[in-house]
């Protein structure tokens, strides 16, 4: 949805047409937006067109209503920037499922990994790693994601190898706790990594494809740059 054609929708909305149908003119609506009285028709056909609005055409004026589908995005809108604002304290990522390398439930079963694990995130993850392709539009927020200390899984090493660092950030599905991981060592750019204390594939029935979103909790969280 274009942004002007979001911005119109709000203004009818705001001079009534959420609740009842308002008489306008496209003159009337044109100096109310400050754009051309051709640009506010032009607006107004596309938005019948997609179905946001009912128009009742007269001579001078002409009577504009919202339809259900109108009203519902202007309720999402809402429901966006009342996330925003209310809830500083986490990101909300989305993302589609996808199967991974198979390498997260060899490194989730290591000991020395599980006991940090329960020891700073209050639970041990069941073998593997839900892995969620983030959004494109919304890689920014997963760089910002970056940008926070986390709550750091310590680097140990066996007699064989080393193995790396974690950095985990306290997150949630729906109702489920659980973790995003991000190793130090990854072969992603654009993935969350998550663990939970329970399979996350089987809890929430999901399956390759399926679109997911996660939140994480960032309030108590320092970013990298704060305890320079």
């Amino acid at each position: 949805m274009k942004p002007q054609l979001v911005n119109v929708l709000k203004h009818l909305a705001l001079l009534g047409a959420f609740s009842d149908k308002i008489e306008v003119s496209s003159l009337d609506l044109a100096d109310h937006l400050k754009v051309s009285q051709q640009t506010a028709s032009r607006y107004l056909i596309e938005l019948e067109k997609r179905g946001y609005i009912t128009r009742e055409l007269g001579v001078r004026r002409q009577r504009i209503g919202l339809t259900t589908r109108g009203k519902t995005l202007l309720q999402t809108e809402y429901l966006l920037y009342k996330r925003l604002f209310e809830h500083q304290d986490r990101l909300y990522l989305t993302g589609t499922v996808f199967s991974g390398m198979g390498e997260g439930r060899y490194y989730t079963t290591l000991d020395k990994y599980v006991e940090q694990f329960k020891e700073k995130l209050g639970f041990v993850p069941v073998p593997g790693t839900l892995n969620i392709e983030v959004n494109p539009l919304e890689l920014s927020k997963l760089h910002l994601l970056r940008s926070y200390r986390g709550i750091v899984v310590e680097s140990f090493s066996t007699e064989n190898r080393s193995f790396g660092a974690v950095t985990c950030y306290p997150s949630r599905i729906k109702d489920v706790e659980c973790a995003v991981i991000q190793p130090r060592r990854t072969h992603y750019s654009n993935v969350l990594e998550i663990i939970a204390p329970v399979n996350l594939r089987e809890t929430f029935n999901l399956n390759d494809g399926d679109s997911i979103e996660v939140s994480v909790f960032v309030g108590d969280l320092n970013e990298e740059s704060g305890d320079s």
